[in-house]
C-alpha cells in the first residue's frame, strides 16, 4: 500500500512539474513584459500599431533609430524628418522604429487607430510604428527600461526627457548613440551617425 501511495505521489509531483514548465515557457514566449535578462534589443517582442506581435530580432543586421513619438507635441513635425531619413537609407539596411507614448504633457492621447491615421495621412509615415507604450515611470515598458538603464546601456543611460528622444542601434544590436528631442532626425548629427554605422564593417 505504501509503495502504491509513494508511486502516486511521485506521479503527481512529476505531472505538476511538467505543467509548470509548459506554462512558464508559454508565458515567457508570449509576454513582452516578462522579467527576463535580455542581452540585446533583439530579445524583445512588441505589439505593432495594428496589434500584431513583432519580434525585434526581425530587424537584426540593420541599423535602427528607435524613437518615442507623440501626435500633439511641438516636435511632432519631426515625423517628416524621420520619414525622409527612412526613405533615404532604407535600401542600405536602415529602419526607424516609432513607439508612441503619452508620458509627456498628455500629447499622445489617441488610440492606435487614431495614431496610425494621423501619421499616415499627415506625414505619409511608412516606417514601422508600434502600439502605444509607457517610456518612463512605474509602468515603463521593458524595452525602454533596457534602453535607459545603466546596467544595460551604460554609455547612453538616463531617463527619457521628452517626446522624440532617439537611440541609434548598430547592425549587431548595440546602442551606439543617443539624441535629444532637439536633434532633428534629418539633421547633420543624426545623419552622420547613421551613415557611420551603415558603412561600418
Amino acid at each position: 500500500m505504501l509503495k502504491i501511495f509513494s508511486g502516486f505521489l511521485i506521479a503527481i509531483v512529476f505531472t505538476t512539474a511538467i505543467a509548470f514548465a509548459v506554462f512558464h515557457a508559454y508565458f515567457m514566449e508570449n509576454s513582452s513584459h516578462a522579467s527576463v535578462a535580455v542581452k540585446s534589443i533583439y530579445d524583445f517582442k512588441m505589439k505593432d500599431i495594428d496589434g500584431n506581435d513583432v519580434k525585434l530580432k526581425k530587424y537584426k543586421g540593420n541599423v535602427l533609430l528607435v524613437v518615442n513619438t507623440a501626435s500633439k507635441c511641438g516636435y511632432t513635425p519631426q515625423y517628416e524628418g524621420l520619414q525622409t531619413t527612412f526613405d533615404k537609407y532604407k535600401e542600405r539596411g536602415f529602419y526607424v522604429l516609432g513607439f508612441p507614448a503619452n508620458n509627456f504633457g498628455g500629447q499622445e492621447p489617441g488610440t492606435a487607430a487614431e495614431i496610425k491615421e494621423f501619421c499616415t495621412l499627415k506625414y505619409k509615415v511608412t516606417f514601422p510604428m508600434f502600439a502605444k507604450i509607457s517610456v518612463v515611470g512605474q509602468d515603463q515598458d521593458p524595452l525602454y527600461s533596457y534602453l535607459t538603464s545603466k546596467e544595460t546601456n551604460p554609455a547612453f543611460a538616463g531617463d527619457i526627457t521628452w517626446n522624440f528622444n532617439k537611440f541609434l542601434i548598430d547592425r549587431d544590436g548595440k546602442i551606439v548613440a543617443r539624441f535629444t528631442s532637439k536633434d532633428k532626425p534629418d539633421g547633420e548629427a543624426v545623419k552622420q551617425a547613421i551613415e557611420k554605422y551603415l558603412t561600418a564593417k
